[in-house]
This record gives structure tokens, sequence and C-alpha cells, in this order.
């Protein structure tokens, strides 16, 4: 049963990242703000989302979680401090450990807690197997709140100055997590039948992807390389005017996804896409225990039959 919106609302959301979580937190975001119209909504995330999160429209302001370890002590000081704000409602869009810890140790029992499993003044039922994108509006369905789709139009920067058509390429992922990584040979590939087809490949990524954006350049000359060189409104843009765009499960490839870009998500045997499918009108993925035996051919039929590419490629 859905909660009581209160009268006095001074509502706070924990939400720390990474970025593709965080895209997939957008509907819920949004969710939250219909719920909360007249509310002062806070968001309490992590330092490298600041710029991003503030961009949005759904919060009156961002606050700093610089997540440090438990045992300094001035930072738990710091944190039960803001977490005593006289704070209506906090809902927990991370649930995680650390998250866990803030409900049992830092805040008062008084403030209605929506998401935590630690004193939730509001429960959640069972949401294993759920998608992400999926949970965090339950989340606030729970709290009160309607389910709406968030607006993107914040989202929208100048469109790059490319020669059309154009494919975003991404090879990289969380380097913790190689084995989610689609070889770059196969990348390679890819390029080459893109480019038969009249397509640009463009690699975007993180300064560790420039080791194989520069394999990926070596082998094929006329591949742009964006690598390190984007912000996450450049990425958007780019991702707007895209043909298609594939990539690892990786943050990136979420907000492609969320743009409805025609996007792609080459997975490993690691992730589960009832929980992790990119969300968007055009996104697909493509899934094998071992990812290596995914070939270039088989990511372009999926996406000339899934997304409807045969007339942009």
């Amino acid at each position: 049963m859905a909660a009581e919106i209160p009268k006095v609302q001074k509502i706070m959301v924990i939400k720390h990242g990474a970025l593709g979580d965080m895209i997939q937190a957008l509907d819920g975001f949004a969710s939250l703000r219909a719920g909360h119209p007249e509310a002062h909504l806070s968001l309490l995330t992590t330092p490298p989302f600041l710029d991003f999160t503030r961009a949005m429209p759904f919060f009156d302001d961002v606050l700093v979680d610089p997540r440090a370890n438990p045992w300094n002590l001035m930072a738990l000081i710091q944190m039960r401090n803001l977490f005593q704000q006289d704070w209506t409602r906090i809902y927990d869009f991370q649930s995680s450990t650390r998250t866990r810890r803030y409900f049992q140790f830092l805040m008062p029992t008084a403030t209605e807690f929506v998401g935590s499993p630690v004193k939730a003044s509001h429960p959640l039922p069972d949401m294993t197997g759920m998608n992400n994108r999926d949970r965090m509006v339950k989340t606030a369905v729970i709290g009160g709140c309607p389910a709406i789709s968030a607006p993107i139009d914040w989202l929208d920067a100048r469109r790059p100055d490319l020669a059309q058509p154009y494919a975003v390429m991404i090879p990289g992922c969380s380097p913790r997590k190689p084995a989610k990584r689609w070889p770059v040979a196969h990348f390679v590939s890819l390029a080459q039948k893109l480019l038969s087809r009249g397509v640009t490949p463009i690699l975007v990524g993180t300064k560790v992807d420039q080791d194989a954006g520069e394999e990926i350049k070596a082998s094929v000359p006329a591949v742009i390389d964006k690598i390190n060189q984007t912000s996450l409104m450049d990425l958007a843009a780019l991702f707007r005017g895209a043909a298609l765009v594939v990539g690892n499960d990786t943050g990136p490839v979420f907000l492609a996804a969320r743009l409805h870009a025609p996007t792609l998500m080459v997975m490993s045997r690691y992730t589960d896409p009832n929980m992790s499918a990119p969300f968007g009108a055009h996104a697909g993925w493509i899934k094998r225990e071992d990812i290596t035996t995914i070939t270039a051919d088989m990511v372009l039929e999926l996406s000339d039959r899934i997304m409807n590419l045969n007339a942009g490629l």
C-alpha cells in the first residue's frame, strides 16, 4: 500500500551511483518530484555526479556524500549531522550496505524511511530480479508518488558537427570487471563493417579505455577517437544523433538508451538482463555466457532486426 504524502515536506533521496544506476533512477527521481511538488527535495550523491545531478530539474539542492571509510570519525560525525537536519522523509534508492549502516546508526527514529530494510516506516516488497529502473520507481510509488516517465529535454545540448551517419562504440567498462568487456578485436570487426555500410564509427570512453581505443584506431584509422574527450552532456549530444550505439555493460550505454538512441548492450554471464537491461524505446541487448563468442555480425543482425536500423545503416 502506498504511503500518505506528509504535509510538511523536507525530503532526501540517497543515490550514490554508478552512472548506469543514476540513469536508471531518472524515472524514480521524476516520480518523487511529482509526488512531492511543494517539498524541498534534496539528493545525496557522490562527488563524480555533482554537476550531472545539479543539471537535473528534480532537486532543489544536491548534497555530497564522500563515502568515507567507516573508521573516519570526523566524516561519520559530519554525516550524522546531515541526517539530523529535520528530514520529513528519506528515500533509499541505493539500498547498499553503506546506506543500511546509515539508517541503523546515524538517523533519528522520528524520520520516515522508504526503501531501507532497516527501520523502514514503509517497507518494500521483495523486488528480487526486478529491473533497477522499475525498482526505484516502485520505491517512489510506495512513498505515495505517481509513476511517471522523466523528461529528458534537460539533457539536450548542441549536436556535434559530425557527418551523418555515425555510430558510437563504447569499448570500455569498469576496470574491476574485465570479463564484461567485449574483445577489442570484435570492436575492430564491427568498425570495419560499419565503414563498409557508409557509417563512421566514433569511440568514446574514459582515460582507462585509451589503450583499447588506440588498438582499434591502429587497425581502423578511419575511426574517430573521442575517448577521454567528452563530458556527460557531450555524450548526450553525441548519442542523440547516432545511428547506432554499441557498448558493454557500462554507464554511457544506459545514457544512450534513455535518450532513445538505437542502442545495443553486449553482455557476458556477469550481467543479468532482468535487472540491468538498458531502458529506452530503441534499446536491446545480446548476451552469451562467454562474451567472446558474440561476433560483429551477430551485433549488426540484432541491431537491424530489433532496432529497425535497415534504413539507417
